[in-house]
């Protein structure tokens, strides 16, 4: 695929604090999928988009979880609704 000035401007992205972040069209797409907070345990004190941020930029730069930058959640909640 070569990027032309078309699909460069399509896909690039002007927001955020990292390029793996979601959009609010990718985070409407995500959000509904996602488990709703159990009813008998505590609200979420972490919204879940940052958590799904975080996800995403573990995913896409491949980055130990120890080397998760301290703008994200704590690890482990992000592991907690990764893996749980």
């Amino acid at each position: 695929m070569v990027w032309t000035e078309t699909t460069r401007a399509r896909y690039e992205r002007h927001f955020g604090r990292y390029a793996s972040d979601l959009t609010d069209q990718e985070w409407a797409l995500i959000a509904p999928s996602l488990p709703l907070p159990k009813k008998t345990s505590r609200p979420p004190s972490t919204p879940m988009r940052e958590i799904m941020d975080a996800v995403m930029y573990i995913a896409s730069t491949g980055c130990p979880w120890r080397m998760l930058p301290n703008n994200f959640p704590p690890v482990s909640t992000v592991r907690y609704y990764l893996y749980g």
